[in-house]
């Protein structure tokens, strides 16, 4: 009975440490990326489910800052200018006006696809793995909320950057979406409209205000 209490001491006792260091990495990246004035990405997306013979795989780009978001993804955009989100769908010739919760924890948009983790989640020290010349530490995520439609989240930092590399969300229906970063720049000089929807660029596309 004591051996069981001292190895289920010792068993908790990693836990904890493991939760500490992930926790002490993580707030290293979100301190980190709060600190740019904006980011712009482009990444690699891949969804797979074997289950439902479903496999996908394309590029995308999206630039970054504060709360506000320009992402480019599948011949659409989607553009968040702090209080409304627009989806433009150029081969439809529509637009898709929304307002967006930003209390909605449950969300990873884009805006907070690097510091999603700060809140609903637990965590613990995953796996070091060399990927394109880097290592990369990844952090398993699992979601607080037992409703959750995610199963966990693998967080891949670089140990050097201390930028994210690499995001696989992992759902219960057996789906996995995989983020992996092309390329990661900072503080770039960008148009001061670009977060603005102009709607005269757009004469012949029906607009739809959803609210």
């Amino acid at each position: 009975m004591i051996k069981k209490a001292i190895l289920l001491l010792f068993l908790l006792g990693i836990t904890t440490a493991q939760a500490q260091s992930a926790k002490s990495l993580l707030d290293e990246v979100s301190k980190k990326v709060k600190g740019y004035t904006n980011i712009v990405i482009s990444f690699k997306y891949a969804l797979n489910n074997p289950t439902e013979n479903v496999s996908q795989e394309t590029r995308g780009d999206v630039t970054l800052q504060g709360n506000k978001y320009l992402l480019s993804l599948m011949g659409t955009q989607r553009m968040y200018d702090g209080k409304k989100i627009y989806v433009i769908i150029p081969e439809d010739e529509e637009i898709n006006i929304s307002s967006q919760d930003e209390e909605d924890a449950n969300s990873i948009t884009p805006s907070k696809m690097l510091t999603f983790y700060e809140e609903g989640y637990s965590y613990k020290m995953d796996a070091v793995r060399d990927l394109n010349g880097r290592k990369i530490q990844f952090i398993k995520l699992t979601p607080i909320d037992s409703k959750s439609d995610l199963k966990e989240i693998l967080l891949g930092i670089d140990k050097q950057t201390k930028h994210i590399y690499k995001m696989v969300q992992k759902l219960n229906n057996g789906t996995n979406v995989t983020f992996t970063v092309n390329s990661f720049k900072t503080n770039q000089p960008i148009s001061e409209t670009l977060f603005k929807f102009d709607e005269s660029k757009y004469e012949n596309y029906y607009i739809n205000r959803l609210d």
